[in-house]
């Protein structure tokens, strides 16, 4: 569903409400107040520029620029036949420049807003017309376009077309069609360009080169094959960098492979040219504090400070979020007041990681003391801050408040994802609405942007159980499976 939309009249959520707080709450977070003081300059430039008068030059007999025969006097003829020449040149210029600016920017116009289709249509116009000019940038950027967008084969086809047009391909050419292969999980194909390169001398895979590849082998968890692109980086002397190095850190963390993840994180403290960063820092602090290891975490912390490595935003952001999902709120409120101290803005991701830590305990008290501060202070909720609301909401019990905040969130066009449609499911099956929960399922599967996923199977599968309709969980476990097999969007 596109955010223009009009969601308050579509979400008309029917399940009765039970206004039952628990009176336990937790320790409401102090308000730290805090200016920020802001000063306008204005700068005021006065130039002027006078022309002088230029002096007329008397051109004396044989030193005029050009007459090489030393005589001041020129056949009318020589003269008049490069002017009429230019102006011809300067007509036809005039006349095909509109066409030219014109299709030109829509081409650019096009790939920046990542329009594939609309690109390859301009694309195809553009070589019709007599003036093309074939050009490796263009390719370059149609290429990364279509990869990007999940279409390998139009990117295979855009570099055959290179070629055909006599264009030699380059190692950055090679690069982006084999990232094409790999945003696709076509990892095989990706190879095969890979063997490509390594016979062409001017074509030789770097860093980049195999810095994609190594990452396409980390999302699909094939690990071995990661280890092999290690062996022949060293065989061919091409040193992993940082990004090579944070990619291989966070899928070894995803897949719980902590002991390898380790092992990479001290060979790049005692590496020259793949020194950790700030970002590594997140990564593991992230690895670490999503699994609920949060000592491990706090060690890492530290050891990345004694190394230099400075944290920002999205550090503490992520500390806040490790030490809400553990209930430990004294932590987390220490670390949001020594970001004010460091003049560290609280940012969407910090208010939505404390809303989230009272969400999950069905604290609905501080957890709206949150959301009235997080919209005072001027800061916009997105679709993760409404997905914590509803589903706070759903664990107090509060399900007249899910509805205002389902009707909310469409009068603040939030974008109303998969994750949002979970939410809204989770508190149908809360109150244990299944006649509810099927029409948001069903409004779901109308839209493209919000196909199903796992959690969104596993809430209705737990609902129909609980009732136990077997029947229902047996239907939805075959459609499940048949999405499964679907090409993803």
């Amino acid at each position: 569903m596109s955010s223009s939309s009009s969601a308050p009249p579509s979400w008309s959520l029917s399940f009765s409400s039970s206004p039952s707080l628990s009176s336990d709450n937790h320790r409401r977070l102090h308000r730290i107040n805090y200016g920020i003081s802001s000063s306008r300059f204005q700068l005021r430039c006065a130039i002027r520029s006078v022309a002088a008068p230029t002096k007329k030059k008397l051109w004396k007999q044989g030193e005029y620029p050009g007459d090489v025969s030393g005589n001041s006097s020129f056949d009318r003829n020589k003269r008049r036949t490069p002017i009429k020449n230019i102006k011809k040149k300067l007509d036809r210029k005039s006349d095909l420049n509109p066409w030219v600016n014109t299709v030109t920017q829509a081409l650019s116009d096009s790939i920046d807003a990542k329009q594939w289709l609309r690109a390859l249509e301009i694309f195809k116009m553009l070589k019709e017309q007599r003036f093309y000019q074939p050009k490796e940038g263009t390719y370059m950027k149609l290429i990364v376009l279509v990869g990007r967008c999940g279409q390998p084969q139009h990117a295979r086809n855009l570099f055959n077309s290179m070629i055909e047009e006599g264009l030699e391909p380059t190692a950055q050419t090679y690069t982006a069609l084999l990232a094409a292969y790999c945003r696709s999980n076509l990892i095989n194909e990706a190879f095969r360009v890979l063997e490509q390169m390594k016979k062409l001398p001017l074509c030789q895979p770097d860093v980049y080169t195999f810095s994609i590849l190594i990452k396409a082998c980390v999302d699909a968890s094939q690990f071995d094959l990661v280890e092999s692109l290690y062996q022949e980086m060293a065989e061919r002397s091409i040193t992993p960098n940082t990004v090579t190095q944070n990619t291989v850190l966070a899928g070894y963390g995803k897949a719980g492979k902590f002991d390898l993840m380790e092992k990479v994180l001290l060979g790049m403290l005692d590496s020259t040219s793949s020194k950790p960063d700030v970002w590594t820092m997140n990564t593991i602090l992230s690895l670490f504090g999503n699994a609920g290891h949060v000592e491990t975490m706090e060690r890492w912390y530290e050891k990345f400070r004694n190394f230099g490595i400075e944290p920002e935003t999205r550090t503490f952001n992520i500390l806040i979020g490790a030490y809400g999902k553990k209930k430990m709120y004294d932590k987390m409120s220490t670390v949001m007041e020594y970001m004010r101290k460091l003049s560290f803005p609280w940012t969407t991701s910090t208010y939505n990681n404390v809303i989230e830590a009272f969400s999950d305990v069905g604290d609905a008290k501080n957890m709206e003391y949150t959301f009235d501060q997080m919209r005072g202070e001027g800061m916009r909720a997105d679709t993760k801050t409404f997905c914590c609301l509803i589903r706070g909401y759903a664990n107090a019990g509060l399900f007249h408040k899910v509805i205002s905040m389902v009707e909310l969130a469409g009068k603040l066009d939030i974008p109303e994802n998969t994750s949002f449609h979970n939410a809204v499911l989770y508190a149908c099956a809360k109150a244990d609405d299944l006649m509810e929960m099927e029409r948001v399922y069903m409004r779901m599967k109308d839209q493209q942007q919000c196909r199903a996923d796992a959690t969104t199977f596993a809430i209705m599968v737990e609902a129909y159980k609980k009732e136990g309709m077997n029947d229902k969980v047996f239907d939805l476990e075959q459609e499940q499976e048949m999405m499964l097999r679907l090409p993803s969007i």
